[in-house]
């Protein structure tokens, strides 16, 4: 539904796009309004009749403006708020450690034997 509203959308701009560039200009433009050129018309410029050319812009910027809006209640209805930072602190969880030796077992030594100290080997000869 997305991509067929969006496809609209594309075919809407340009047409938009022709129907505009291949209006005529009005020959004054802002500079005429401010006392740039001898005006008598009014601040928004003079009656015109409204052509073809007229009316397909009118159509063509509204219907452009409610695709603009349809797509963006459909984007909004899609997405799931979710913070920017959440891709960056993100980390794998770590190993899981070896269980510890219960602490309650029985000793693998007598409490009268010696305790046992490792021998020293002696050094190798150089």
């Amino acid at each position: 539904m997305f991509t067929f509203f969006l496809i609209l959308l594309v075919i809407d701009s340009f047409l938009l796009a022709a129907a505009v560039l291949l209006q005529a200009g009005q020959g004054g433009g802002l500079s005429a309004e401010f006392g740039g050129a001898s005006s008598t018309d009014a601040f928004v410029g003079g009656r015109q009749a409204a052509n073809l050319l007229t009316r397909a812009s009118w159509w063509t910027g509204g219907i452009f403006l409610g695709l603009c809006f349809i797509l963006s209640l459909i984007s909004a209805r899609n997405a799931q708020p979710r913070s920017v930072l959440q891709g960056q602190f993100q980390q794998q969880a770590p190993a899981p450690l070896a269980p510890l030796p219960l602490q309650n077992a029985a000793p693998t030594t007598t409490p009268n034997a010696a305790p046992t100290t490792p021998s020293k080997a002696p050094a190798p000869a150089r």
